[in-house]
């Protein structure tokens, strides 16, 4: 017994120093002079898990080649003729409509939950829709009219059945903890953030013996899931990378991987920590190596440091101090990630590739794209609007060549143009010195420039709170133009290609979402061309582009202007601005969405794209509002475009 403790001693000292190369290393290579039968279950389950660890990047692999393959057959399949088109030839499936009766308009509930901010609305509805059998004047207000409601459409098809309502249970979404008004995401959302969770538990608990001698076993285990995730990592948080391409999800629908992977990360590091400690206790105190020698030295010191800067990151990221303290959360988010990579790289050296690999995506995404590549410098217009806590920053972006290989790839800037529902990162360094360096998101609040345009106008709504968008609107008040720095485009289609492939699309905004819904119903309603609108003029059923905006106070529609939603109203989309919610109360905004949605199928099929961007209380009222008709049979769609780190 007297080689036992000695022998243990070498095989952690192998373990330290060990890297995938030295796989080939046989338990016998290692414990020649030990007939210890624990060392060489020992050393058996670390060779194990360098060898097991490999296969974490395949997996990964193969999941984003499935998302890839999905992604891209529904993108072909969306690339078929109009639907009006495939109606008029007897293409789309029919549909049974039963019974009728009578729904009122007339808004009496209000939204659940509302998360604050200039979107919550009223009890009535005043907007202006393309013709006068479509709407009904009502006191001063003009209503949407008492629509004959046709129940849900029916369909033989069974499959079709099980997959909407399978569509249905996995867009809800769950009302907030009570108590801590925890917001969760979808049931699709939560269903992917398991298997993500899943993987995890799978890699740190396979063939992995639970019993105090092989504790070293564990930590190892989870130190080398904890560097393996790495590169997803930084890959979830980078602006520029290729899983958008791939998928069509940008970064920011990545975000809440991100947010759950590096919680997870962060779980590991203190298992890791917690099982180095366990392994001092049982092995390295009983024959004499102190704690403090233990603490001190070298490559425990340097994971010392790392767990604590990765801690610090998971502290300063969560919701409540984000939200207050939002510029120092920016600043400490870069800083303490670099930290820690630097004290990994020398903490181990078997963790150098995924560092290396880490900091490539991070520097690449940096200093390549975000300083290069995406930047353009531009003088912009300041305007303070009428409800004066608003800036409207509006610059003219001179337009270059459009290529698709090189924006899609290779990060072209606002100067090849933009799409709908697009964001900028705004820098203005003359507010202060420490704006120099800090990066805003904004939604572009503009038209997207067409393809023979030589110059549009980038149009941003900064509605001013605390930080960055206050100091930005006390230098409105006394300065007319401002130069500043964008970075971009950044953001994903996939409300805009959704809609574009629907008959009805309604967009939601609750206040400063008006950003995303603006250039979004002017690309939906030109992407509509003359020839579908003559097909279906004979049918009734042309297409149809419903915009809804509910704001707080009635100064707030200055943000657009009377002109721009005349302009909208007169191209024939049908605008819906319930009446200020400061002075009539939060109206109910599925039940808008219904009339609409009944109005649009009472002659037969019709598919129903919706778009929402308000605050977290509507979001979740539409998303779910959508999946209750799914469910009942509608065709329906829904998107929710919401920014937030």
């Amino acid at each position: 017994m007297a080689d036992g403790p000695g022998s243990l001693r070498d095989i952690l000292a192998f373990s330290l120093r060990a890297t995938t190369a030295d796989i080939l290393v046989t338990s016998q290579d290692i414990s020649t002079n030990s007939k210890d039968h624990g060392s060489n279950r020992l050393v058996k389950g670390i060779l194990f898990s360098r060898q097991f660890i490999l296969s974490y990047q395949a997996v990964l692999l193969a999941s984003l080649l499935c998302l890839t393959i999905w992604n891209w057959t529904n993108r072909l399949r969306a690339r078929k003729p109009p639907r009006q088109l495939q109606r008029l030839k007897g293409t789309t499936r029919q549909v049974r409509l039963k019974d009728s009766s009578l729904i009122d308009t007339k808004a009496g509930l209000s939204l659940a939950e509302d998360s604050g901010g200039g979107s919550s609305s009223s009890s009535t509805i005043q907007g202006n829709s393309p013709s006068p059998k479509h709407s009904v004047m009502i006191g001063d207000c003009e209503q949407t009219p008492l629509l004959l409601k046709s129940a849900p459409p029916t369909c033989d098809s069974i499959w079709l059945q099980f997959s909407q309502r399978s569509r249905s249970i996995l867009l809800y979404q769950p009302r907030p903890i009570p108590l801590i008004n925890k917001t969760f995401p979808s049931n699709g959302t939560t269903l992917l953030i398991l298997a993500l969770l899943a993987i995890q538990v799978f890699y740190v608990f396979y063939r992995m013996p639970l019993s105090v001698p092989m504790l070293f076993v564990l930590a190892d285990r989870t130190s080398l899931l904890f560097v393996a995730n790495l590169p997803l990592l930084y890959l979830f948080a980078a602006k520029n990378q290729p899983i958008k391409f791939l998928t069509g999800y940008s970064y920011e629908s990545l975000n809440i991987l991100h947010r759950r992977l590096g919680e997870v990360m962060c779980l590991l590091a203190l298992i890791h920590s917690a099982g180095m400690i366990g392994v001092w206790y049982t092995i390295l105190r009983p024959v004499g190596f102190g704690l403090v020698r233990f603490l001190l030295s070298k490559i425990i010191l340097l994971g010392l440091g790392a767990l604590v800067a990765y801690e610090l990151i998971y502290l300063t990221s969560l919701g409540s101090f984000r939200r207050r303290w939002y510029e120092l959360f920016l600043v400490l988010h870069v800083t303490l990630q670099i930290v820690a990579l630097v004290l990994l790289w020398f903490h181990h050296h078997g963790s150098r590739p995924y560092v290396g690999v880490a900091l490539a995506i991070f520097l690449v995404d940096r200093l390549v794209y975000r300083m290069a590549l995406k930047v353009e410098s531009s003088i912009a217009s300041l305007e303070v609007t009428k409800d004066q806590g608003t800036v409207v920053l509006r610059t003219s972006i001179p337009l270059e060549p459009k290529h698709w290989f090189l924006k899609r790839l290779m990060g072209a800037s606002v100067a090849k143009g933009w799409t709908a529902t697009e964001h900028v990162f705004l820098t203005v360094p003359a507010l202060s010195r420490k704006h120099v360096i800090q990066a805003h998101p904004f939604t572009i609040a503009s038209k997207a420039p067409e393809i023979d345009d030589l110059k549009a106008e980038l149009k941003l709504i900064v509605r001013a709170q605390d930080g960055f968008s206050g100091d930005l609107l006390r230098y409105a008040r006394g300065h007319t133009s401002v130069k500043v720095r964008l970075d971009a485009p950044y953001g994903s289609q996939n409300g805009l290609h959704m809609l574009e492939q629907c008959d009805v699309s309604i967009v939601v905004a609750g206040g400063s979402g008006i950003a995303v819904a603006l250039p979004l119903v002017w690309a939906v309603h030109a992407s509509h061309s003359v020839s579908d609108l003559e097909i279906c003029q004979d049918m009734k059923s042309a297409p149809r582009t419903i915009l809804i905006w509910v704001v707080r106070e009635d100064s707030h529609t200055s943000w657009l202007g009377s002109t721009e939603i005349r302009e909208l109203r007169d191209s024939g989309i049908e605008v819906i601005i319930p009446p200020p919610t400061a002075t009539n109360g939060k109206p109910d905004v599925p039940r808008l969405i219904e009339s609409c949605v009944v109005s649009a199928t009472r002659n037969g099929h019709a598919r129903i794209g919706v778009v929402c961007s308000g605050p977290d209380g509507m979001n979740r009222a539409v998303r779910n509002f959508c999946a209750s008709f799914l469910a009942s049979g509608y065709d329906i769609d829904v998107e929710i475009e919401k920014f937030g780190w």
